[in-house]
C-alpha cells in the first residue's frame, strides 16, 4: 500500500469513527427525550423505541471497537455481537408489537414523539447511507452491517411514526405494532446473514 492509498484508508477510517460516534450522541439524547416522551403519552411505542436506542448504542460501540484493531478475528467477533444485537432487537419487536395488539392499549397524543421520531429517522437514514459507502470503501463488513443497523433504527423511527400519527389523527391504534413485523422480518435477515452467510 502506497503513502496515498494509506491516506485515503485513514481518512475513511476518521470518517467511520465520526459516523459512529454521532450515532452514539444522537441515541444517548434520544434515550432521554424518548423516556420523558413515553411517560408523558403512556406510549408503550416510544418506550420500546427508547430499547431499540440502547441496542443501537451498543452496535456503535461494538464497531468504534473494531474499528481501533485489526484482524479477521476480530471482524468475525464483532459482526457476530451485532448479529446478537439484530436478535434481541427482533424479540423485543416481536413481543411488544404482539402485546400492544392484544392487549389493546392505546397511548396518548405526543408532539414530542411525533417531532423526534420524525428528525431521528431522517438522521438514521442518512447515517446509514455513510456507513455503507464509507464500510465499502474499506471493505469492513462491520461497518457495513451496523450501517444496516442504523437502518433498521431509521425505518422503526419511521414506523413509530406513522403509528403516532394515525394514533393522533386518525385513532388507529394498531397501526405502530403492526408496522412493527415488518421491522422483525428485517432484523431476522440480517441474523441470518451475519451467522448463516459467508463473509
Amino acid at each position: 500500500m502506497n503513502s496515498t492509498d494509506d491516506a485515503a484508508r485513514r481518512t475513511l477510517v476518521h470518517r467511520g469513527f465520526a459516523l459512529e460516534y454521532v450515532t452514539l450522541g444522537w441515541n444517548v439524547i434520544g434515550i432521554v427525550v424518548l423516556a420523558v416522551a413515553a411517560i408523558s403519552a403512556r406510549s408503550v411505542a416510544l418506550a420500546g423505541f427508547g430499547l431499540d436506542s440502547l441496542i443501537e448504542i451498543g452496535a456503535s460501540t461494538v464497531v468504534i471497537w473494531e474499528l481501533s484493531g485489526t484482524g479477521e478475528y476480530r471482524q468475525r467477533r464483532a459482526l457476530k455481537l451485532i448479529g446478537v444485537g439484530f436478535a434481541l432487537l427482533a424479540v423485543y419487536l416481536l413481543v411488544q408489537s404482539t402485546w400492544v395488539l392484544v392487549s389493546g392499549f392505546r397511548p396518548h397524543p405526543s408532539a414530542l414523539g411525533i417531532g423526534w421520531t420524525a428528525v431521528t429517522a431522517a438522521v438514521m437514514f442518512t447515517l446509514a447511507a455513510g456507513k455503507a459507502h464509507t464500510g465499502t470503501a474499506l471493505d469492513n463488513p462491520v461497518l457495513k452491517t451496523e450501517g444496516r443497523v442504523t437502518l433498521i433504527d431509521g425505518l422503526l423511527a419511521a414506523a413509530v411514526l406513522l403509528g403516532l400519527l394515525l394514533n393522533s389523527l386518525a385513532g388507529l391504534w394498531w397501526a405502530d405494532p403492526t408496522a412493527g413485523y415488518v421491522l422483525v422480518y428485517y432484523a431476522l435477515r440480517e441474523v441470518k446473514e451475519i451467522f448463516f452467510s459467508e463473509h
